[in-house]
């Protein structure tokens, strides 16, 4: 109860303080490149529920039909301003909207695409009990993933047999021991990682 309160005032908060940057990234979107301003997957949540995500778009129109990992920081696929968005993790912002609307926490276990949760066995689908986050420990620690994706001669299988799995194990980890003062570290523990 404390944690949905938190997120509900908190994320509607953040919605109101942060409008001017919403219509700043906004206008950078619409004048680098062609397309919308949002980006939207369909995302597994809590109880394994199908959602719709929310992220300030990136990379160029029709990207994801060439795959759903994003390969380095100079991917191709991603526009010149979505560099920066990315870089900052300003395309994450919008994420706001599905914490208020309940699909999401602001800690959790970051939501994956159903293709790759089909490939989690029984243990790894315990992550699926609680509500998917903005932010967790994997994502912290697996900050640079994209330039290990990048380094490698199979970013899928890497990430499928290597990244994905060990970040499951973390987020396992997390459900065992979840608190609310837990949720507070890992979000300065992130806010931190942005700016180092």
């Amino acid at each position: 109860m404390l944690k949905r309160t938190f997120d509900i005032i908190f994320s509607a908060a953040g919605l109101i303080i942060l409008s001017p940057l919403f219509l700043l990234i906004s206008l950078i979107i619409k004048i680098d490149s062609r397309g919308p301003i949002f980006y939207r997957q369909i995302r597994v949540g809590k109880d394994s529920e199908d959602f719709l995500l929310y992220k300030f778009r990136s990379m160029r129109l029709n990207s994801d039909k060439d795959g759903l990992l994003t390969v380095g920081g100079k991917d191709p696929r991603i526009t010149k301003s979505g560099y920066y968005i990315r870089k900052y993790k300003l395309d994450e912002l919008p994420q706001l909207i599905n914490v208020l609307k309940g699909e999401m926490s602001f800690v959790g276990p970051r939501p994956e695409v159903r293709k790759y949760v089909d490939l989690y066995n029984e243990n790894q689908k315990q992550v699926l009990k609680i509500k998917p986050g903005i932010t967790d420990n994997a994502s912290i620690i697996y900050r640079n993933e994209n330039d290990l994706l990048k380094e490698s001669s199979d970013p899928e299988s890497l990430y499928i047999n290597e990244i994905m799995p060990d970040k499951l194990k973390i987020n396992l980890e997390y459900i065992d021991k979840n608190s609310f003062a837990s949720d507070l570290k890992i979000i300065f523990k992130t806010i931190k990682s942005m700016f180092t």
